[in-house]
């Protein structure tokens, strides 16, 4: 195994503190309005939540390991996310991420970045420059993308309904070769530039983030 291969094992590990343990990505919503009660209910919500919003990120974090001016990818993030809940969200995972990655993998690109949007940038782009830094390509950063988008939804749904951590992990295993799919379509996509990044959306997603965001109670901020 390369050294970059064993740099793609931390960035995708579950242990890097990048904040992530703390979002459901709308898991917690769909698990109270009862569109996830069990394990094939889950495999249909992180199926289709990798292919709308998880391409779309995956395209952002290929684009930006490609070297894309990361000013234009966040711009189109922006775009491409109509929740003001899911923006926050994504932002304040960016300032995570960022911090891990510059402890893991310090230099100038991580430097300017975190310099340049101290709000925080999306959480993809700076998936995507982190992936650069640490020597990696854009389908590796477009993989780790995608497997995040169903990695914590899943991991949620374990500690929301207490379901077997042998089925989760089932449902990753099978959505597998799908994620390989969408994480090739997503870098295909960023080497035709910025104007070519899919911009594939989940209108309930948004709709629930925005209802989520409101709840005085909850477990995850997300």
């Amino acid at each position: 195994m390369t050294a970059s291969r064993s740099a793609l094992l931390v960035l995708a590990d579950g242990r890097f503190p990048a904040g992530g343990h703390a979002h459901s990505g709308g898991a917690e919503a769909a698990v109270k309005a009862g569109r996830i009660r069990d394990a094939a209910g889950l495999e249909a919500f992180c199926r289709g939540r990798l292919h709308t919003t998880g391409l779309t990120s995956a395209g952002l974090a290929a684009g930006a390991a490609l070297g894309l001016d990361p000013y234009e990818l966040d711009a189109a993030a922006d775009a491409r996310t109509p929740s003001p809940a899911l923006r926050t969200a994504a932002r304040r995972l960016g300032r995570q991420l960022i911090r891990a990655a510059r402890a893991a993998w310090p230099g100038p690109e991580l430097d300017a970045l975190a310099a340049a949007f101290p709000r925080g940038a999306h959480q993809p782009v700076v998936l995507g420059v982190t992936a650069r830094a640490a020597g990696l390509g854009p389908e590796d950063a477009a993989h780790c993308s995608a497997y995040e988008t169903v990695g914590g939804p899943a991991t949620a749904v374990v500690r929301l309904l207490g379901l077997d951590p042998y089925q989760a992990t089932g449902v990753l295993a099978r959505l597998a070769p799908e994620i390989d799919e969408v994480a090739a379509r997503a870098t295909a996509a960023a080497r035709g530039g910025v104007g070519a990044l899919p911009a594939a959306s989940a209108p309930l997603l948004d709709i629930t983030a925005e209802q989520h965001a409101a709840w005085p109670v909850r477990l995850f901020a997300s």
